[in-house]
């Protein structure tokens, strides 16, 4: 079957367009019937190629996006699911995406997903059993046909037909944040993410600096920008980070303001300023936009399209409209003092100073990592020995209790038995994110502070840049898939696991596998 938004995102001559919907909570009311009846509009009016669905906005409950695009596809138009992490194990995860194989759903928004904050009687557990990287790895296998073995030997499933983005935020405020969500972009892209869509923000220069270090990467990838009707509500809100990884300054709220002194609230003046970005976007190159805002109706977004191809000709002459720095925030490239937007000269980050203090505990964990945790230090054979010698023995307790009893002290250990402090310079993405991110920042994080503790607790991996910038080792975030941890491991020695190579560092360092208990 043909995928009319895949085909479009592919083809150099055609500029891709995606509305996003909000379902809502429910399955009969009001909300549901308006997503279906836009869907249909849009499906008439083949202006669009996709209708983009949410799954649970905000950390808040919804009728489950895939359902809902099922119903889509009968209007005669593709969906674009949003596949989130946050409320489903690895297993769910598996078995949701063979239904939505088996439906034709095939396009997909992968993404970490806004931490959950209410529900049934309170506030939900969050899951994160798998980030999004681990899941643009699944589905690249499952698409190549998934293998594992079988009682009978390796069992390989039919090939799925997904189309699998992922998102990156180009408008965050310090270096460390910045250069992080590249580095996890770059992961994104290796496990097989096929296009690439934008966070929201109104930084002309932001959306120029991605899509100008995408392609200096060298990655061949379709790019879509974030085109959000902002109207002076949402804005306050976004400009606070009650809506996690959405870039709003105090300069355009004061502008929105202004506008919404007019009749209409400034409504006439949003859907302008969307389509002046449909045009600089369209002009710098991306591969299509994604257009979304609440209540937007689809004329609008018609309105949007016409006017931005209208004014796409002259799309420089907008640039000046969309200066919207975050106050001293941290840009890639240096400044282009003519157009506005970027030189292709990347600023000098090595002479920067660190967005956050490198902690004692840091400089204890590479001392001792240089004594006894790597295969040729000069601890290594004799704590290798003793693993050997206490592994399935009655001091194997008394052994895992000590380690247990210092990691809590120094990491705020959480005993997961597949330890990553190597992989995210001594910082546990278990205990430290809240969100579990092995393989790099979510997109929520503000100013440096983590999403879920603003103003509390640093962004994980902002302290893991600054720990390893410190000694001009950056780039090891860009590094190495981290697998998910396998709770077969749950409560046991990660020292033992480690030294005897029953964890995921095993493969890469060549560690000789000790099954538990055999000598």
């Amino acid at each position: 079957m043909e995928n009319r938004f895949k085909e479009s995102l592919l083809n150099k001559e055609v500029f891709s367009i995606t509305w996003e919907l909000v379902p809502g909570r429910g399955a009969f009311e009001k909300n549901q019937e308006e997503v279906l009846m836009a869907a249909e509009q849009a499906a008439k009016g083949g202006k669009i190629h996709a209708i983009t669905l949410t799954d649970n906005p905000g950390g808040n409950p919804a009728i489950l996006a895939d359902y809902l695009a099922l119903e889509i596809i009968k209007k005669g138009i593709e969906p674009l699911v949003h596949f989130t992490c946050k409320d489903r194990n690895r297993n769910q995860i598996e078995s949701q995406l063979y239904a939505l194989d088996r439906m034709g759903i095939r396009n997909l928004l992968v993404m970490t997903g806004d931490y959950p904050v209410t529900g049934y009687k309170g506030r939900p557990m969050p899951v994160f059993d798998l980030d999004p990287v681990h899941v643009l790895e699944l589905i690249s296998k499952m698409n190549n046909g998934l293998e594992y073995p079988g009682i009978k030997g390796t069992v390989k499933h039919k090939p799925s037909d997904f189309f699998a983005g992922a998102v990156v935020s180009p408008f965050k405020a310090t270096e460390a944040e910045q250069m992080v969500q590249y580095y996890k972009l770059k992961k994104k892209i290796e496990v097989g993410a096929q296009f690439i869509v934008t966070q929201l923000g109104y930084d002309a220069r932001k959306f120029h600096e991605v899509i100008q270090y995408i392609r200096q990467q060298g990655w061949d990838i379709p790019v879509i920008g974030n085109i959000y009707v902002l109207p002076i509500g949402t804005a306050k809100a976004m400009n606070k980070n009650k809506i996690p990884g959405c870039v709003v300054t105090d300069k355009l709220v004061a502008e929105l303001e202004k506008e919404a002194q007019a009749p209409d609230k400034g409504y006439k003046a949003c859907l302008d300023r969307a389509a002046k970005m449909y045009a600089f976007m369209k002009g710098m190159n991306f591969d299509g936009v994604h257009i979304g805002g609440h209540n937007l109706k689809y004329e609008d977004v018609e309105y949007i399209i016409e006017k931005g191809e209208e004014l796409s000709a002259n799309w420089m002459d907008y640039i000046h409209e969309f200066d919207y720095p975050i106050p001293g925030g941290f840009y890639y490239y240096e400044k282009d003092p003519e157009t506005g937007l970027n030189t292709s000269q990347p600023v000098d980050r090595e002479n920067r100073p660190l967005d956050t203090k490198v902690e004692f505990v840091y400089k204890l964990s590479t001392l001792t990592h240089k004594l006894m945790l790597e295969p040729k230090a000069p601890l290594w054979k004799p704590m290798r020995a003793i693993a050997k010698r206490v592994d399935g023995t009655s001091l194997e307790r008394p052994y895992h209790a000590f380690e247990h009893l210092m990691k809590v002290c120094l990491y705020d250990c959480h005993d997961c038995g597949d330890c990553a402090l190597m992989d995210v310079a001594y910082v546990c993405p278990m205990s430290q994110c809240p969100k579990k991110q092995r393989n790099g920042a979510c997109g929520g994080s503000f100013m440096g502070w983590c999403e879920v503790y603003p103003n509390k607790k640093k962004c994980a991996y902002v302290r893991a840049y600054a720990r390893l910038k410190n000694d001009g080792k950056e780039e090891k975030l860009a590094g190495d898939i981290i697998p998910p941890p396998n709770w077969d491991l749950y409560h046991t020695s990660s020292w033992l696991n480690y030294y005897l190579g029953r964890d995921h560092s095993a493969s890469h360092l060549g560690i000789e596998n000790n099954e538990k208990g055999k000598k």
